[in-house]
């Protein structure tokens, strides 16, 4: 799943559609998409992430239509002025996360004290990263 500015892995057993308007909104809010950054064409993002092209156009119409995108003439498709995501925004995206995080820890079996020292690790890891 190369050549795309922001990161999506698909699973099996959720649709598509959604996984692919997640990983951008995700990306937005977390500002590794800003206002104005270029966007993939519609056979771009199809072929990046090996799906369907009347796929790939839905999930772009519906990131249009939220605001997230915009099409420009003759530039393509960028990141939309009103993309900034508001606190509440980024903290009900947030929730939904952990929410995954919290299904998969209890099916794993591991204790609210072992999901918070690995929710630091990763805190401190990927701050050293900055």
């Amino acid at each position: 799943m190369n050549d795309l500015p922001f990161r999506c892995e698909l699973k099996p057993g959720l649709p598509v559609h959604d996984q692919v308007v997640f990983a951008v909104q995700k990306a937005v809010i977390s500002r590794q998409l800003r206002p104005g950054d270029a966007f993939p064409s519609v056979r771009a993002l199809g072929q990046a992430l090996r799906i369907n092209p009347n796929t790939a156009h839905r999930v772009v119409q519906t990131l249009v239509a939220r605001g997230l995108l915009a099409v420009r003439p003759g530039v393509g498709t960028v990141v939309g002025d009103g993309a900034e995501a508001t606190s509440s925004e980024r903290r009900a995206l947030l929730g939904d996360e952990v929410e995954r995080l919290v299904v998969e820890a209890r099916r794993l079996g591991l204790s609210l004290e072992e999901v918070t020292a690995a929710v630091g690790r990763g805190w401190k890891r990927i701050g050293e990263g900055r």
